[in-house]
């Protein structure tokens, strides 16, 4: 009986009130970006740090195992099955588990400012949606923050919702690799059951974290562990342009980039060089004419109107047509 219960799908109910009220919980301790807090020591060389950092995420990992046979027993687990121990000097991993080094697989690989980052994710399960967010969208979840000496900073039971755009790098670069629930189930109690979430466990360097800042219960060039359950996910379009945001990272490097040193940086993601992002910017390229008034075709979509300089019209200072005229 025991057994078949742990087969069963796991469900996550959420009250309606809680995920209300915990829903505007922005700006949470875990989440919030590195820039919003200035450091009070000039920062270490990034690439230093991650020597450091990396060293230290790969020690956890190599003294810290988890449940990964219970984890197999069950068609879909999520992050609430997960029991990480530390490995004691002479022990072994017990029958039933396996090192976190040996569970997370090689390292993820990503460049953020300028310096190659590498961090590891155990993922618990895929999730059964069909969706996955990509970096500049909107996410429904839970998590867990956590030191790697097992300190619990930040946490949300009751899923929340968050700009990807607002969190710290690390989040970006995970998530869409995750699928949202396969479905959800109205219990008709004011609750809801997420039905086969996607969840996983990031193991961040601090310079995909809060790097220099420092913030409560987070010292500074801190490695960061966060369990995450994935509910849902809704896809941006924060200047209302009739693009979504992810298709205004012009560079394809997975941040929205602004060169506040060179407007006329063509790599960046400000087209018209007014040092707001493309993303943010309701005339991307300046001209007069509101970005999604160049959709002349009308079909939504001003991404597909090219213009005679064979690239599309909003993004080009030279079109001015307009589909108001």
């Amino acid at each position: 009986m025991k057994i078949e219960k742990s087969r069963k799908r796991k469900m996550f109910k959420v009250g309606t009130f809680s995920v209300i009220i915990l829903s505007f919980a922005l700006s949470f301790i875990s989440c919030k970006k590195d820039d919003d807090e200035v450091p009070t020591t000039p920062p270490r060389d990034r690439g230093e740090q991650q020597i450091v950092d990396k060293d230290s995420l790969v020690n956890y990992l190599e003294t810290h195992y988890y449940n990964s046979t219970h984890l197999d027993t069950i068609a879909n687990p999520n992050t609430n099955e997960l029991i990480i121990t530390k490995l004691n000097n002479g022990e072994e991993v017990p029958e039933g588990h396996t090192l976190l080094i040996e569970g997370v697989g090689d390292s993820k690989k990503v460049v953020y400012r300028d310096t190659d980052y590498e961090f590891y994710v155990l993922k618990i399960n895929q999730g059964g949606g069909v969706k996955s967010p990509t970096f500049a969208d909107r996410v429904f979840l839970t998590y867990e923050g956590s030191l790697l000496n097992g300190s619990v900073f930040d946490k949300a039971v009751n899923p929340v919702t968050f700009e990807l755009l607002a969190l710290i790098p690390g989040w970006r670069k995970v998530l869409p690799d995750f699928n949202v629930a396969e479905s959800y189930v109205d219990n008709g109690d004011g609750t809801v059951s997420y039905l086969n979430v996607g969840s996983g466990v990031m193991f961040l360097p601090s310079g995909l974290a809060y790097f220099a800042s420092i913030q409560p219960a987070i010292p500074a060039y801190s490695p960061l562990i966060f369990k995450f359950d994935l509910m849902d996910m809704f896809e941006t379009d924060h200047d209302g342009d009739g693009i979504p945001s992810y298709m205004e990272d012009l560079n394809g490097d997975g941040e929205m980039t602004v060169n506040f040193e060179d407007s006329k940086d063509p790599n960046d993601d400000d087209t018209d060089g007014d040092f707001e992002a493309n993303y943010q910017d309701v005339d991307d390229d300046g001209d007069g004419v509101l970005t999604i008034y160049e959709d002349i075709d009308g079909d939504g979509d001003p991404t597909n109107d090219i213009g005679k300089n064979g690239i599309p019209k909003y993004l080009d200072p030279e079109e001015k047509e307009s589909n108001q005229n």
